[in-house]
């Protein structure tokens, strides 16, 4: 997989797989020095460019979150097994459990006591405020910024050192609101950074807009500037169970214990080395050589298990909490758009994708099948338990000869009864109109390329003709269509490395709903349009649910196999701690292992 991508402590990152390859926490004595005599990891990631714990447009690679988090511990992480509510992973969280008052508008939020900054300074609310006053007051360059989602009709109110409250102007459901947007609140250390310059005096220049926007741009500059990273005093001052020792731009960084880490979680290895390689075939040369202690195999390579294994490694297949999907053109403007807007052309579409297959032959077993919108259980990955459309062509035939087509194997399948009506093929479609669609994809994968040579053969056995063109940029290439903007799409694919990573509560308002912002094929259905305000909104426990089971059926896409986001090697001498099937690996529970376990 490509390196841009690798990510093994980000937010909803997931390890799907730990029940079927037997991972569990270890319950091994830890050592205190690695194979080689050092207390140290190696780890294969690219160098992040980002270092201010506020997101920046340009600047969101899933490298800079892991980075970002090791040194600056969250308000909120999560872990989909933990028995807390909203699914709060308390250690590794700088806050607690929300109280959410009766009407749903306001969550009070407690600050845990004993957290502080390297410094010695405790972590207070005005931390929070600080944050706060940064991003209300710079919304258009912070790159989590939506027009009409929180902040916007939200207000803060400082209660004391350690407490605060966010009230919103709506009732949202409180698992949405604190895992989707209160989970964007960081705590910044007001006491070191509210300064426009490195000689200037602390004061509390934030709590004025003017301020906050010189603050802002102070600190924005000083991330930009790499080179600094590793001596700048600003980013000295963190919370987290590491601080930044040496930092080499497109080369590595190390990282090194925060010896005044406030947790029960003290990182058990001196050193984190990340070490930064040129692309995917450098970066499993040095897995095949044993040279690295965490890294990484591409899915291409996935055959090469049993080889990487006997030079020492464990193999884990990460999931992610990850959907992949074929977008479906749904505007008028599309060539194919009157044949995508007939419900039953869909459908007969989804019963020729034979998931399970593609899954295992095509992918190696990379992949695993999507059946709808909300990504698949820990349990139920690699399984089609929940897809409400199973590999089927003969069901497929006959929805297309029950609405009015003479199917043409291997040929072209027409429409030989026009019209609206029951058995006829539909609005728009006139008699002769010939079943064919053109596909954009992704070039340079392989796996993507021979999946869909299987999937044009199998559509060609029932007459349905799709003309492909493979380009570098599928995501630019398919944007969608305007006024001003040429159509030539029906189908596009950009899922070669998942196509939607989801935090803990996987809604779609920014995917399927009408006008959303990733909603590229502008599929509009007023019924989605209300399970998906009612899964934001709603209380009800099976509010997300109903969404999912209307839209896996409905088929705003065209639900596809998901590859695994990542395959990662790790020394099998590496103990690392406690694996959520769906929550994240934190490097300060790692430890080299003493009873010689593999």
């Amino acid at each position: 997989m490509n390196l841009r991508l690798k990510r093994w402590i980000t937010a909803g990152a997931a390890l799907a797989m730990v029940a079927t390859m037997g991972l569990s926490a270890c319950s091994t004595n830890r050592a205190l020095t690695s194979e080689t005599g050092k207390n140290e990891v190696t780890m294969a990631s690219r160098t992040p460019n980002w270092i201010f714990p506020i997101s920046a447009k340009g600047y969101t690679q899933g490298e800079n979150g892991q980075f970002i988090q090791a040194m600056y511990r969250p308000l909120f992480a999560y872990k989909s097994s933990s028995d807390t509510p909203y699914k709060i992973n308390l250690d590794k969280s700088l806050g607690l459990v929300p109280e959410v008052s009766e009407d749903g508008k306001t969550y009070t939020i407690t600050l845990r006591d004993d957290a502080k900054w390297s410094d010695g300074t405790p972590v207070s609310t005005r931390d929070i405020e600080f944050w706060w006053n940064l991003v209300t007051n710079n919304k258009d360059q912070w790159a989590s910024y939506k027009e009409g989602f929180f902040p916007d009709g939200a207000s803060l109110d400082i209660k004391d050192e350690h407490t605060f409250s966010i009230t919103t102007t709506d009732a949202f459901n409180p698992s949405w609101f604190i895992d989707n947007q209160i989970n964007k609140v960081a705590l910044l250390p007001q006491h070191a950074w509210d300064k426009t310059s490195a000689d200037e005096a602390v004061s509390d220049l934030d709590r004025t807009p003017e301020g906050a926007q010189k603050v802002f741009a102070y600190l924005q500059g000083e991330a930009k500037n790499l080179s600094t990273y590793a001596t700048n005093p600003l980013w000295q001052t963190v919370n987290g169970p590491w601080k930044l020792s040496s930092f080499t731009p497109d080369q590595g960084l190390e990282l090194v214990p925060n010896e005044n880490y406030w947790g029960k979680d003290k990182p058990q290895i001196d050193k984190l080395i990340y070490k930064a390689f040129t692309g995917d075939d450098a970066e499993f040369n040095s897995v095949r050589s044993g040279a690295i202690d965490f890294g990484y195999i591409p899915a291409a390579q996935y055959n090469q298990r049993s080889a990487v294994e006997s030079k020492g490694y464990n193999v884990y297949l990460w999931a992610g909490n990850t959907i992949t999907y074929l977008a479906l053109n749904f505007a008028p403007q599309a060539p194919g758009s009157k044949y995508i807007n007939q419900k039953y052309i869909r459908q007969a579409m989804q019963e020729l994708i034979d998931q399970p297959t593609l899954s295992e032959k095509i992918w190696s077993g990379t992949a695993s099948p999507t059946c709808g919108p909300v990504p698949m259980a820990a349990d139920k990955v690699g399984t089609t338990e929940g897809c409400v459309y199973k590999f089927d062509p003969d069901a497929a035939k006959k929805l297309l000869e029950d609405h009015g087509w003479k199917v043409v194997p291997d040929g072209s399948t027409t429409c030989e009864n026009p019209g609206t009506g029951e058995g006829q093929c539909g609005e728009g479609i006139a008699a002769g109109d010939a079943l064919s669609f053109k596909l954009i994809s992704q070039s340079g994968f392989v796996s993507t390329h021979q999946m869909f040579e299987e999937i044009i053969s199998q559509f060609g056995k029932l007459g349905i003709k799709i003309d492909m063109n493979e380009v570098p940029d599928s995501v630019g290439a398919s944007q969608a269509c305007d006024d001003e903007t040429p159509c030539t799409w029906d189908l596009s694919f950009f899922g070669s490395q998942t196509s939607w990573g989801f935090p803990i509560y996987a809604s779609g308002e920014r995917l399927f709903a009408t006008n959303a912002p990733v909603n590229l094929g502008q599929y509009s259905n007023p019924e989605a349009d209300k399970l998906i305000e009612e899964s934001t909104r709603s209380t009800a426990p099976d509010a997300l649910q109903a969404y999912n089971d209307f839209l896996a059926e409905d088929l705003p896409v065209l639900w596809m196999p998901n590859p695994y986001y990542q395959i990662t090697a790790v020394k099998n001498t590496i103990d690392l701690g406690e694996l959520d099937a769906t929550g994240d690996t934190w490097p300060e529970d790692w430890a080299w292992k003493t009873d010689g376990t593999k």
